[in-house]
């Protein structure tokens, strides 16, 4: 196995060497606790509040209204169960959708469990959810529509500039998971009408373990996790300071000359997709064609099982998934692939290539010939 092909730039992207020599003098030269009052602590203490500033920038928000987290995981939980919390008063149903990130769908089946009602809106065949449809299920008791900005496994980009349109028109919170989103496309707090955001650093380019919740001024929003008066008394716990830093460095160079880097994914993710049209029969793509994440694809190879053709890709040295990294080791077709609608004799081959503003033409044609290939002799052995 000679060459290293990596495509699973959903699942986590690798960290710049930039973002690396941000973090480094804060895990042992400025080491402070930024909750110190002394020389260390102070440090520290800039680092991170310099770190929101740059976050808040890149949405057009305020400083004060980013919060910092463990990730996305974390960040959807506590704007879901959060808000149902702080507006319980007002009211108990919330929307959603099908195709939502598990930290989404499993924070609403908790609070289901707690006598909530959830109302899960369905996807077209594109996996976008339909606007009216929102405007249909609110209800007098709705508190919180939560809809994900670009879905993780498909790529397709849902309509948040209507749906928020349709939530503050009838006084209703309105939360995207924006994890694959932000860092990818310009995404603006003044345009989008979103009151909650969430996005994870390792998405891009960033480290693991740390994210934000983006919470519009005004938003009544309770502690998550209680102890200490970090984060304005909504997020207790010693800050990871080496974290928020290289988050927010990775912010600045994500947002640096986006619209060049987002063309450029864009026209090699098109030829990726044209390039598997013409040299592989009976594929199907998942997700809208165009509506789509710069470097997202999905497919669909009829006849064939898309965890086979994984392991006979790895083998290959090309790391490629099945959707969701958080869904790792199940089985079943994924939940998305299904509420898609797509065909019993393709679903059971799906596989997502994600790329990153380093993949190259050369990879995409190395992987595409594995893909034929390895598809071939799966059919044949089939």
């Amino acid at each position: 196995m000679n060459q290293q092909i990596y495509l699973d730039n959903a699942a986590t992207t690798q960290m710049s060497d930039a973002v690396k020599a941000a973090m480094e003098p804060y895990f042992r030269e400025k080491f402070g606790n930024a909750s110190t009052g002394y020389r260390y602590g102070e440090e520290a203490k800039q680092a991170i509040e310099e770190a929101r500033e740059l976050i808040a920038e890149t949405l057009e928000a305020k400083p004060s209204e980013i919060f910092f987290t463990s990730g996305g995981t974390e960040s959807d939980n506590w704007a879901v169960k959060g808000i149902a919390g702080a507006y319980r008063n007002l009211g108990s149903h919330l929307i959603t959708c099908n195709i939502e990130h598990h930290a989404v769908l499993n924070s609403c089946a908790y609070l289901e469990r707690l006598g909530y009602r959830v109302t899960y809106l369905p996807v077209d065949g594109f996996g976008r959810v339909s606007p009216e449809e929102v405007r249909q299920a609110i209800a007098p008791d709705t508190i919180l529509v939560t809809i994900m900005f670009g879905n993780n496994e498909v790529g397709t980009i849902e309509p948040i500039w209507q749906i928020g349109k349709i939530a503050k028109s009838e006084q209703i919170l309105f939360h995207t998971d924006a994890v694959q989103a932000y860092g990818q496309v310009p995404i603006s707090v003044r345009y989008y009408p979103v009151d909650l955001l969430s996005a994870s650093a390792h998405k891009f380019h960033g480290p693991k373990g740390v994210g934000f919740l983006y919470v519009k001024e005004g938003v009544a929003i309770p502690s998550f996790i209680n102890g200490g008066s970090q984060e304005s008394g909504l997020r207790a716990g010693t800050e990871n300071v080496p974290g928020i830093v290289g988050m927010g460095k990775a912010a600045e160079l994500a947002h640096k000359n986006m619209r060049t880097r987002i063309n450029r994914e864009i026209k090699l993710r098109n030829y990726l997709i044209e390039k598997v049209f013409r040299e592989i029969p009976r594929v199907k793509l998942n997700g809208h064609r165009t509506m789509r994440l710069p470097g997202n694809t999905n497919f669909c190879f009829e006849g064939i099982e898309g965890a086979s053709l994984l392991i006979l890709l790895e083998e290959e040295g090309i790391c490629a998934s099945g959707g969701s990294a958080c869904n790792t080791g199940e089985s079943r077709t994924s939940y998305v692939i299904e509420a898609l609608g797509t065909e019993e004799s393709y679903a059971p081959g799906t596989i997502r290539l994600t790329l990153s503003g380093e993949t190259t033409r050369q990879e995409v044609d190395l992987a595409v010939d594995a893909i034929k290939r390895n598809v071939a002799l799966l059919r044949e052995s089939g």
